[in-house]
């Protein structure tokens, strides 16, 4: 059930290990870790860095210990969702379709809001750098350097909003995001097929179009879930 894993940087990969063991449904909820001592024996550390490790994972709500009963993976509600690491584990494995999904809905919410609103404040400097990340793309050779721009393009949006609270999201999804825009890119006949929408959007932001700028985003999220769906039925 728990592997032992290599020393080198143990408290973080205990951390990782266990966290991504959890996240991937290897180990389910409800049920119980073997004991400290026995557990520390496994993972060849000592018992004072896996309370350390343990209490890292109880801070992001995967595990709980208690007292008679010991210490047992929570359920999936109290786990924290936009902790970086638990979305990290969860892309970490291929994201299931309802990840997928839920992570389409998210950016539905947030990202034509975020653009409406970079249309609407954005400085000559941040526009610079959506147009460089645009052009990034535009220059793509392969997928990784696509996915590269996007994300850079997506972040450069999110920065050209002016308001902190939004900007801040970004550190918390970028790597959802980053796994989001490889699945959507892969899954496409052409890399670039997003290209143009992204130029719809930049061109909104650049003309301080709000509206069109949110429309420009809500259309390009929803062409990219379709094209995920699309390649889904045809593997089915």
């Amino acid at each position: 059930m728990v592997r032992p894993i290599a020393t080198r940087n143990l408290h973080g990969q205990v951390i990782h290990e266990l966290g991504r063991q959890i996240v991937s449904g290897e180990l389910k909820p409800g049920e119980s870790l073997p004991r400290e001592e026995l557990l520390a024996e496994r993972m060849s550390m000592s018992r004072t860095a896996l309370r350390e490790a343990m209490k890292v994972l109880s801070a992001k709500g995967l595990i709980e210990s208690r007292q008679k009963t010991g210490t047992r993976v929570r359920e999936t509600i109290h786990w924290n969702q936009l902790d970086a690491d638990v979305l990290a584990w969860r892309c970490e494995s291929m994201p299931t379709e309802d990840f997928v999904e839920k992570l389409v809905e998210m950016r539905e919410i947030i990202e034509p809001a975020a653009a409406a609103a970079a249309a609407r404040r954005r400085t000559p400097e941040q526009l610079a750098a959506v147009e460089a990340a645009y052009a990034a793309m535009a220059a793509a050779k392969n997928l990784d350097d696509w996915a590269e721009a996007d994300l850079a393009f997506h972040e450069a949006v999110l920065h050209a909003t002016n308001n902190e609270l939004m900007i801040s999201l970004f550190s918390v999804i970028e790597t959802a995001l980053g796994t989001y825009f490889v699945l959507s890119a892969s899954t496409a006949s052409n890399f670039k097929y997003s290209l143009p929408h992204h130029q719809k959007v930049y061109e909104a932001i650049r003309r301080r179009q709000p509206e069109v700028a949110r429309q420009a985003m809500l259309k390009m999220v929803a062409d990219s879930r379709s094209n995920i769906r699309r390649h889904r039925k045809a593997k089915a």
